[in-house]
């Protein structure tokens, strides 16, 4: 197994991509990336120096990996979907040294055209929806919809939406335990 780059996409010197990667066209990786095993990164993405992706993430067309994120593993981040990393950004005032970290939990779906304020995490298996705007922490396993973001329910780690309180039985065979706050496998 070797690492694939199009002969479009620029790797910068230091980068450190995992077996098995795809870098795709017009892709730009800095030096101080590190890129887990197993990862597709589609056309014209962009990771930035101080991001670390964990292995089997899949990032869509027309990303930008800014730094101070962090992708756990088996992450998915839609088509044209935002990340930032200053919340209050001006031209002319440099805050590169207010840079928020922003944590991204196994597992999680980022749909497309979704954005992401800097300084929130967003738990395990969570699934935000399209064009949906996070700007706090989001629960693990939680369905989060609108602008801003809300939890509209709850998402199994298969990606089906989970109905019901109590204990409830997804399909795939996982079970949970769901109240009015929290979402658990069984």
């Amino acid at each position: 197994m070797s690492v694939t780059i199009h002969a479009t996409a620029i790797v910068d010197d230091g980068a450190q991509i995992g077996e098995g990667s795809r870098i795709w066209h017009w892709v730009h990786v800095c030096g101080g990336a590190k890129i887990g095993t197993g990862c597709s990164l589609g056309q014209n993405v962009f990771v930035g120096n101080d991001v670390v992706i964990g292995k089997n993430v899949k990032i869509q067309n027309n990303v930008s990996v800014y730094d101070a994120v962090r992708l756990e593993d088996d992450v998915f981040c839609g088509p044209s979907m935002v990340f930032t990393n200053v919340y209050n950004p001006r031209s002319a005032i440099t805050r590169k040294n207010e840079y928020r970290q922003t944590l991204v939990r196994r597992g999680a779906t980022l749909g497309a055209n979704c954005t992401i304020v800097c300084g929130t995490t967003i738990g395990e298996y969570a699934f935000v929806g399209a064009g949906a705007v996070v700007n706090r922490d989001v629960p693990a396993y939680a369905l989060m919809l609108g602008v801003p973001a809300k939890r509209c329910g709850w998402m199994c780690r298969c990606g089906v939406q989970l109905r019901g309180n109590g204990l409830v039985h997804c399909d795939c065979g996982v079970s949970y335990q769901i109240d009015d706050s929290t979402c658990k496998p069984l």
